[in-house]
């Protein structure tokens, strides 16, 4: 009983703060009703025995994603006027991109109450071990049967890390606003002042 009562409650909860997040006015308050509605998800996923893909909505999208929006929305200089007028000019085509996707929707229902494609049958290979909970079954199967996959992306993103940092630091010069602490270091005193005795009426030459 508990549990169908905390499916109906996330349930409306997410769908009100999706709702929310389209007719807010301030894109701030959209942003926070979308981290309501990630953390509601991350509810029904829990309560499907989910666990893993409930740790990555709070972790990967409230922790990550979700705060960026928010970085960025409170950094620009949103002109709402500017943007109300341009939701009204591309409405025509959000509804037809509305339209194509409830097609596509009604289409995908329509071919599963006809029949399943057999894909194959599985081999009971990735099944998860015995007594294990849904992240111990997916831990186990990363790092055995897909651990060079696991390696291998784990290398890509170091690798653009890697040239993120390398393209922010081109140029034969120090950038604008960082030290050159060796130049600093090999400064002698009389190079930092100059003394001068300015004639009556001039002044100094900067």
């Amino acid at each position: 009983m508990i549990h169908t009562i905390a499916f109906y409650l996330f349930a409306a909860m997410v769908i009100a703060s999706a709702m929310m997040v389209i007719f807010a006015r301030n894109p701030v308050h959209s942003v926070m009703w979308l981290i309501l509605s990630f953390f509601n998800a991350a509810g029904l996923m829990v309560l499907v025995g989910a666990e893993f893909i409930a740790m990555l909505l709070v972790i990967v999208y409230v922790g990550a994603v979700a705060v960026l929006f928010l970085f960025v929305v409170m950094m620009l200089d949103i002109d709402y006027a500017e943007m109300r007028a341009g939701f009204m000019r591309n409405m025509p085509l959000g509804l037809l991109i509305a339209l194509i996707l409830l097609a596509e929707i009604v289409l995908g229902i329509g071919a599963y109450r006809t029949g399943a494609i057999e894909l194959g049958t599985p081999d009971g290979t990735g099944a998860a071990p015995l007594g294990a909970s849904n992240i111990e079954a997916i831990g186990s199967l990363m790092f055995t049967r897909y651990v060079f996959l696991f390696e291998a992306a784990g290398i890509i993103l170091l690798v653009a890390m890697i040239g993120a940092i390398v393209l922010t630091h081109l140029g034969s010069g120090p950038a604008r606003g960082q030290q050159n602490v060796s130049r600093q270091n090999r400064r002698r005193p009389e190079e930092a002042t100059r003394n001068v005795t300015p004639e009556i009426g001039k002044g100094i030459e900067l």
